[in-house]
């Protein structure tokens, strides 16, 4: 744990340093990690539709599961980088972020919703 903390420091100081390429690359990462793991769970979305999805902060409702399941899997993944610090790793924190995911999937909109380190 103390090496995952020092490497999220060391990212965050090399993100300063580096400022927007490392954030394009942290963005590619991202879309990169939401579709492979997403596709896992049977997504059909492209690296491509995954990008468009997460730059479109106007979408009011998801009309398929795969939309649903990418938007959840971004939102978590979202949750983690903001609040590492705050959580245990557990099997239980682990299934009530799979559980919150899910349920981000099935019920939540973006509009109004900011994935500002997200936008380039």
């Amino acid at each position: 744990m103390s090496k995952l903390d020092r490497f999220d420091a060391s990212w965050s100081a090399i993100e300063r340093q580096q400022g927007q390429s490392l954030k394009q690359l942290k963005a590619i990462a991202t879309v990169r990690s939401v579709g492979a793991s997403t596709r896992i769970e049977a997504s059909r979305m492209s690296d491509e539709e995954v990008e468009v999805l997460l730059r479109n902060t106007d979408i009011t409702k998801f009309e398929d599961w795969d939309s649903q399941e990418v938007v959840g899997y971004f939102q978590v993944l979202d949750l983690v980088s903001e609040s590492y610090a705050d959580i245990d790793i557990t099997e239980n924190s682990i299934k009530g972020l799979h559980t919150t995911r899910r349920s981000s999937a099935a019920s939540t909109s973006s509009a109004g919703r900011s994935f500002i380190w997200f936008l380039i």
